[in-house]
């Protein structure tokens, strides 16, 4: 298996995991219990009111795509990493009967889980497919919009999936998506398979990401909004998912956790955004 083989089965391990978990967490209970992400990311009491509960505390985003979104009635909507559903559930609600919602995940347990909540949801408008975001099980020119919520930076080759992006919109079809951005980490962090899998070691800077939709043709891109992440987010972040800092594999020490957080934190701050980043498929 290749590095990019290694890196996205490490992801899909760590994130069967975190399904599996009864509160948060991808190896076990850390400081931020699953759900209180989805809480504090831009969504509305009510909106996470109308989903399955299992939708909702399975969610391992970092902000709400579609709260920007211009998506409308009789839209297909295709999402990237669509993990236990939140995403998926909130679009095909905006879409409606007419529209349709694809995601795409490559974590059997996730896919599980989405479909579950799908049907408890009641909703026939989704699909929900197996793949990885490098190269989609979706046909050319195909959905009006794509959203993705914290899973780009998991990609061990973000300019094939900024290239696929591209691809399946249909002209004049756009992404917003939320993502984490990061601006000089340091070697130990990107160096740690826990701290990718948290949606940190992996990121890249708002530079790299812009210039990598550029690349892949798309246009009018800009970001719309962007949350610097101070010490309190960092330590939630850090500590939520960290191994082990002795070697031990999972770290469910409130302690230990504190301590390893407690020691990047001051040293990432300003570095780590949440940012959410609109681009366009040109119409001609």
């Amino acid at each position: 298996m290749d590095t990019h083989g290694r890196k996205r089965k490490e992801v899909a391990e760590d994130y069967a995991r975190a399904v599996a978990s009864p509160s948060g967490g991808s190896c076990c209970s850390g400081p931020v219990p699953k759900g209180v992400a989805a809480k504090l990311a831009g969504y509305a009491e009510g909106d996470l009111a109308a989903l399955p509960a299992e939708a909702v505390v399975n969610s391992f985003g970092c902000g709400n795509p579609l709260a920007f979104a211009d998506v409308k009635a009789g839209d297909t909507v295709l999402d990237l990493g669509s993990g236990a559903g939140i995403d998926l559930l909130l679009a095909a609600r905006k879409v409606g009967p007419t529209g349709k919602v694809i995601g795409v995940d490559m974590t059997d347990a996730m896919i599980e889980k989405c479909r579950e909540n799908v049907a408890a949801a009641g909703l026939s408008n989704v699909d929900v497919r197996k793949g990885i975001i490098e190269d989609l099980p979706v046909d050319d020119a195909s959905v009006d919009c794509v959203i993705s919520n914290c899973v780009i930076n998991l990609s061990p080759e973000k300019p094939r999936v900024f290239a696929e992006i591209a691809r399946v919109l249909r002209p004049g079809g756009f992404m917003l998506v939320s993502d984490i951005v990061a601006e000089g980490l340091p070697a130990e962090i990107i160096r740690d398979r826990h701290l990718y899998s948290s949606c940190l070691a992996g990121a890249i800077s708002e530079r790299e990401y812009i210039e990598g939709l550029r690349q892949a043709g798309l246009t009018e891109i800009e970001v719309r909004e962007r949350i610097v992440y101070d010490r309190a987010n960092l330590k939630a972040l850090i500590g939520s998912e960290l191994r082990d800092p002795d070697g031990g594999g999972c770290c469910c020490a409130a302690g230990n956790l504190d301590a390893v957080a407690e020691e990047w934190a001051p040293r990432l701050e300003g570095r780590i955004a949440s940012v959410k980043v609109f681009a366009r498929r040109p119409r001609v």
